[in-house]
């Protein structure tokens, strides 16, 4: 059994009405901001399970945008997303797949195009209470919370590489919280993500990307 706190039961500070359809959906799509390296031109939310069938009752379409914004739970803006967005300069569409099964029901996927044409798509679920969690990145299944200063290294799986990234934490004291490798297959791309209780120096980013093996960084701090 998982322990809840008393902020487990009360939920988040936000805009409401709901934690799991509108917090949730908030923070999943500011994480997955957060992830994109450069300012966002255009994005495609696809809604699944209770996501799909309540998501305008709910708030969840303007909560998604709004994250997307970077507003956090508590941001009067996000009533505004709508209007923001074309202020911004940010497009944005919504796809409701009813029939797609997943593993939550409070589940949508980010499709971000950033404004020099990067590429990104993110699945993310709202597991109640405002918690969240980043379930797929591109094609890769992986897991985190955002809860944790984060990094996420994109690589090619060989030996070798996941060494160099647990020395480069080491050189410059990282205190890992969480380290796990999400692979497609064996030799494919795949991505190591390390969660650490304190903020990651920056200056790792350059120590990592010495090995050619490796082909992006995420740094995402708590």
């Amino acid at each position: 059994m998982n322990f809840l706190s008393i902020f487990d039961v009360i939920g988040p500070n936000m805009i409401g009405p709901s934690s799991s359809h509108t917090a949730g959906a908030v923070s999943m799509a500011l994480l997955a901001r957060k992830m994109c390296p450069e300012p966002i031109r255009k994005v495609t939310f696809t809604l699944y399970g209770s996501f799909a069938k309540t998501y305008h009752g709910h708030g969840t379409d303007r909560a998604l945008l709004g994250g997307i914004l970077g507003f956090h739970t508590d941001d009067p803006r996000i009533r505004d997303a709508f209007e923001l967005a074309k202020e911004f300069g940010v497009e944005y569409e919504y796809i409701i797949d009813e029939e797609t099964i997943t593993d939550h029901p409070n589940t949508a996927d980010m499709a971000i195009t950033g404004v020099n044409g990067y590429e990104l798509s993110v699945r993310g679920e709202s597991i109640g209470g405002g918690k969240i969690k980043i379930v797929r990145i591109n094609s890769i299944d992986v897991e985190f919370t955002g809860e944790y200063s984060t990094l996420i290294v994109k690589q090619l799986d060989l030996p070798g590489i996941v060494a160099h990234i647990t020395q480069c934490l080491s050189n410059q004291n990282v205190n890992i919280a969480f380290m796990r490798l999400f692979r497609e297959d064996k030799g494919a791309a795949a991505y190591t993500v390390v969660e650490s209780d304190e903020p990651i120096p920056e200056s790792i980013l350059e120590e990592i990307k010495q090995n050619p093996h490796v082909q992006e960084l995420m740094l995402i701090q708590m």
